[in-house]
């Protein structure tokens, strides 16, 4: 079985084919900041994009007609499930009319549906960052109508937690795991069975991220939002210029790792604990919610290629349970895969777009 994977991003769209679990190809296509301002909205990039990956893959000689599926990256939908969806009408009408909002990776499963309907296969995509299992309880914040919700790394949340599941020897619907994602973005989920029951996301609460703040003092929150500021420059800090990037001036986490070990920069090295003791307190609060029935704790993303900064969240969660380790990202081998298990007989769930 072939797939065509497509993740579309701020600044790119990455595009690959597999063949089962083999990699045929693997293209990133690059967009600059004058040619996406052209577009209004990001649904209006759909017809550009597309074009642009069709050019790719004819470049490459690659026959359109040997694909069995195309599968996109989920976007900003309403709450579901985990899985693998086809793309129907509803998505489309969600990804038009973007109900959290506008984001490259809604164009995922736009695009795959205009690629796979000509050719008379199905679309799909998988596990978007509004997957929601959380339990009942998880729900309840400390104020009545504003209720949690769930956004966090699920596409390479639930990748890592099944790689676990293997390398542990039993199935992932019958572990406990929790499950720290340690990239530009964070987030810290407890998998109870198969369900991630609850969260941390860098977007509302928990850790601070590279560039997000996590969870803030509520008065200064409130103190800022009478500061002066606008509400648009009051989203713009906390969407992109908190976290660590507001107490170093950097994004770049092997930049902040190389001055943290200096020893030359106090500060830095003081961010750089003070982000892995806030992921740790994260990582414990996910063990109470588990009863403290942990099978393995599971580190993902980018910073978890450094040996020190594994070290210091080894410190605080290794006496908890055991620690496994699988850096970097899977996005498009992840997306492969959804679609695979559906091809191969796992049904695919439909879009309600109904929000839990």
């Amino acid at each position: 079985m072939r797939v065509l994977v497509i993740n579309p991003g701020a600044t790119s769209t990455k595009i690959a084919v597999y063949e089962e679990e083999a990699e045929l190809l693997r293209v990133s296509v690059d967009h600059s900041a004058a040619e996406l301002q052209r577009f209004e909205r990001v649904a209006d990039q759909m017809p550009y994009r597309k074009a642009l990956i069709l050019d790719a893959l004819k470049e490459r000689d690659f026959d359109l007609h040997t694909l069995d599926a195309v599968c996109g990256r989920g976007g900003l939908f309403r709450h579901i499930p985990s899985g693998t969806y086809a793309v129907n009408d509803r998505a489309i009408e969600d990804i038009l009319h973007p109900f959290y909002g506008e984001h490259a990776a809604n164009l995922g499963a736009y695009i795959a549906k205009e690629i796979a309907d000509p050719l008379g296969i199905p679309a799909f995509f998988v596990d978007p960052v509004c997957v929601d299992e959380l339990n009942d309880l998880a729900r309840v914040s400390g104020l009545k109508g504003m209720e949690r919700e769930s956004f966090f790394h699920a596409l390479n949340q639930k990748s890592v937690a099944r790689k676990a599941a293997k390398t542990l020897g039993k199935p992932y619907e019958q572990l406990n795991l929790i499950v720290l994602h340690l990239g530009g973005g964070v987030s810290v989920a407890a998998h109870e069975k198969g369900f991630v029951i609850d969260n941390f996301n860098v977007k509302d609460d928990g850790a601070m991220g590279l560039d997000r703040p996590g969870a803030l003092p509520v008065n200064a929150v409130v103190n800022l939002c009478f500061s002066g500021k606008t509400k648009q420059e009051i989203k713009k800090l906390i969407s992109s210029e908190a976290g660590v990037y507001s107490y170093l001036g950097t994004k770049d986490f092997r930049e902040i790792e190389r001055r943290a070990l200096s020893g030359d920069e106090p500060e830095a090295t003081r961010i750089f604990k003070a982000l892995a003791y806030q992921l740790s307190k994260d990582a414990g609060a996910m063990a109470a919610v588990l009863k403290f029935k942990v099978d393995a704790i599971v580190y993902t993303g980018g910073m978890a290629y450094s040996k020190a900064f594994c070290d210091e969240l080894d410190q605080y969660l290794k006496p908890l349970a055991p620690v496994l380790y699988f850096p970097g990202e899977e996005e498009m081998k992840s997306l492969a895969d959804g679609a695979l298990r559906v091809l191969h007989g796992e049904p695919a769930r439909a879009y309600m777009g109904e929000n839990k």
